[in-house]
């Protein structure tokens, strides 16, 4: 099996701020994400105003079964309602080899 990776990047709407962001990806974290079959990790980077989520898992499986697991939860509604969706850009990529 092979380790996959969710790697987003997105910006945020006007008005919400760096610090209420990060208040819902952790409550989306706690309450969703990381309960998740195969979660290993959730890291958030940000350059500028662009935000980059790199979210690894235990298989490729296990990545794609975790694409529906927040559905219709407030907690998830809230952290996507936050970000403008037409900025978003994702990739569901498996992990080839580590250097």
């Amino acid at each position: 099996m092979n380790k996959t990776a969710w790697i987003f990047s997105y910006k945020l709407k006007k008005g919400v701020s760096k610090e209420q962001f990060i208040e819902l990806t952790q409550k989306l974290h706690d309450e969703v994400i990381s309960k998740a079959k195969g979660f290993i990790s959730w890291e958030q980077f940000l350059q500028g105003d662009t935000w980059t989520d790199f979210v690894l898992w235990e298989s490729e499986e296990d990545a794609d079964e975790a694409t529906t697991i927040g559905k219709n939860k407030e907690v998830t509604n809230d952290f996507y309602a936050c970000i403008q969706m037409n900025t978003c850009r994702a990739l569901i990529s498996k992990s080839i080899k580590k250097y």
